[in-house]
């Protein structure tokens, strides 16, 4: 199946996203006090009914400001570049490049942009520059190296228009490469594996949804584009809670181990320890909680099933099970470390006992000694 050469695209954009952990948590208020750029307190512009219940708590703060444009090939990014803070500590950029011409131009934009250096060091040093002015208001500013990357294709209008029901028949096999980042041609089975998942609300539009790039169709599809991104803010912070929980076991277990071949401990280097695998243990169980709680998508069926399909293809399940084995492994190895702690004091205490007994015993035998 070749491109769709006779398509070309009327009006369209490409959202590029990059998503990092910065810090424990951002207070959101004292944030928006200290950015003198455009902003706005970021909810999900809805185009269908949904209860008001339906939007993220607390809402983000959206910044825009102007940065330099990249070039990528014939296509070039908007200076206008948007950052979103979220209050769990999460920070997301996003460049948008318009989309105008042959359909068949977005494999080419597809493949510049993967894992583009360009783009990757804009936006890790925009980061940077905005830690520094947001200050106190970061709790334990700490840039992790783990960034997620997202492409997402937002067509609006092409010329002639599209036939959506036979469009992914026809061309799947082109739309897989775009997903997908490839030039060469891909198998049935890899065709069949970028192109399965999609979602439709109406006759107008079509979203699919890979785990490298999405692909839109239609108008007014904002709220669809938000979850997308959310969604790859939380596969980079639980990519971070997941390293972070490695971390903690690791150090837990040594602590254990060394505790169990050294014999002689000076008082409180346990309860030391103690401290440190609980606190790790709150903030790891604080972060997950924060993260998957923060969008309410409980009153708009349409977008909890985009949520639950892009879920699906980021595997966030998987890192959900892997997460809360780690925490509850490293909650054994805090009741296996405090058990000790208390054995120990048992010990102390034992021989404290044993010398008191022996001391009154000894005493009538020791000449001039008072009392006696």
């Amino acid at each position: 199946m070749a491109a769709p050469e006779g398509f070309h695209i009327q009006d369209g954009r490409c959202v590029v996203v990059f998503a990092y952990d910065v810090g424990a948590s951002i207070q959101i208020e004292e944030a928006e006090q200290l950015i003198t750029a455009t902003k706005e307190r970021g909810r999900i512009k809805r185009k269908r009914p949904a209860p008001e219940y339906f939007d993220y708590h607390p809402p983000p703060l959206r910044i825009t400001q102007e940065l330099e444009p990249v070039s990528l090939g014939t296509h070039q990014t908007l200076r206008a570049v948007e950052t979103v803070l979220y209050d769990f500590g999460a920070i997301m950029v996003t460049y948008q490049i318009p989309l105008a011409g042959p359909f068949a131009s977005l494999l080419p934009l597809s493949e510049a942009l993967y894992e583009n250096s360009q783009l990757l060091e804009g936006a890790h040093r925009h980061v940077q520059s905005l830690l520094k002015t947001l200050g106190p208001a970061v709790e334990k500013p700490d840039l992790s190296a783990f960034v997620e990357d997202y492409a997402i294709f937002h067509i609006f209008s092409t010329q002639p228009a599209l036939d959506l029901s036979q469009f992914l028949l026809q061309y799947g096999a082109f739309l897989s490469q775009i997903l997908r980042c490839e030039s060469q041609p891909l198998s049935e089975q890899e065709i069949r594996d970028a192109t399965a998942t999609q979602v439709t609300f109406g006759k107008q539009d079509l979203t699919l949804i890979d785990w490298n790039a999405a692909l839109m169709i239609g108008q007014e599809m904002d709220d669809v584009q938000a979850v997308l991104e959310f969604v790859n803010v939380e596969l980079v912070e639980r990519r971070f809670l997941d390293h972070q929980l490695d971390e903690a076991l690791d150090e837990a277990y040594g602590t254990l181990t060394r505790e169990n071949r050294n014999r002689f401990r000076w008082p409180g280097t346990l309860d030391a320890n103690l401290r440190r695998i609980a606190r790790l243990q709150m903030d790891s169980a604080m972060l997950f909680e924060r993260v998957t709680n923060t969008l309410k998508l409980f009153g708009d069926q349409y977008l909890a099933r985009v949520y639950r399909l892009a879920s699906q293809r980021f595997h966030l399940q998987s890192w959900d099970t892997s997460i809360l084995r780690k925490l509850n492994t490293l909650d054994n190895l805090y009741e296996k470390m405090a058990g000790q702690t208390g054995n120990r004091r048992m010990e102390i205490l034992e021989w404290i006992i044993i010398i008191l007994i022996a001391i009154s015993i000894l005493l009538p035998f020791i000449p001039g000694f008072p009392g006696y």
